[in-house]
């Protein structure tokens, strides 16, 4: 198709330029998530009382606009990638913290118990038993948090181009050039295959022991995560 590939000199980025901010941009929220929900998860599992209102915490949250998030954020953090990503990161949140709590949950008790009678302490038991165990779990709510992130990347566009591929959108209705929104779609589809496809291949990698058939982890709510990433 004829300018495919032509990207608008306004956008000061070439296609591959594009696609490497996209991935900083999506990528990054999902692994701050990712850290931020290991301890806390961790804290839910210990004291049970606490996960209701962290969940509803996360809920919460996600429910709340990314153009409501940008429009506190952007007196603070200015028209930047960090205005996009902090939001990407909370939203991560609402499937990571219950994708590793109820891969934690999972683990066997006397598996458990057997890890303590060798001596191991909560940090070390969680750490080195509970989320290897959990790693299924734990990365099928990468993969749900990493498609969405890559999709809501793209809303960045109405905050001084900071949507990477998402730009594209608004390009395409600017210089009434549609080709540049099939290609912002097609490559932010693909983006999300590759990325779904190498977290699968890293779940193999991490998990020799389990049969083949039975990698797969429940991912907590996958469904209205991924739903309301359309309408973001």
């Amino acid at each position: 198709m004829s300018g495919f590939f032509d990207i608008p000199s306004d956008l000061q980025h070439s296609w591959a330029g594009l696609i490497g901010l996209h991935l900083r941009e999506a990528l990054i929220p999902v692994a701050a998530g990712l850290l931020l929900a290991l301890p806390v998860a961790q804290l839910c599992g210990r004291f049970r009382w606490l996960y209701p209102p962290v969940l509803g915490m996360t809920t919460v949250l996600y429910a709340i606009p990314s153009l409501a998030f940008f429009v506190v954020l952007i007196d603070y953090t200015g028209q930047t990638e960090l205005t996009v990503m902090i939001p990407l990161a909370l939203y991560s949140l609402v499937v990571l913290i219950p994708a590793i709590v109820d891969g934690v949950r999972a683990v066997p008790p006397e598996t458990l118990a057997a890890a303590t009678a060798m001596g191991f302490g909560p940090l070390r038991r969680y750490t080195q038993v509970q989320l290897p165990i959990a790693a299924p779990a734990i990365i099928a709510g990468l993969r749900v948090a990493t498609a969405s992130s890559i999709s809501l990347v793209s809303i960045g566009a109405l905050i001084g181009n900071q949507g990477a591929l998402g730009n594209l959108l608004a390009a395409a209705q600017k210089y009434d050039r549609p080709e540049l929104a099939v290609n912002s779609v097609i490559t932010m589809a693909v983006l999300a295959i590759l990325c779904d496809a190498l977290l699968v291949l890293l779940r193999v990698l991490l998990t020799p022991w389990m049969p083949r058939g039975t990698r797969q982890g429940p991912a907590a709510r996958p469904e209205p995560y991924g739903a309301g990433s359309a309408t973001r």
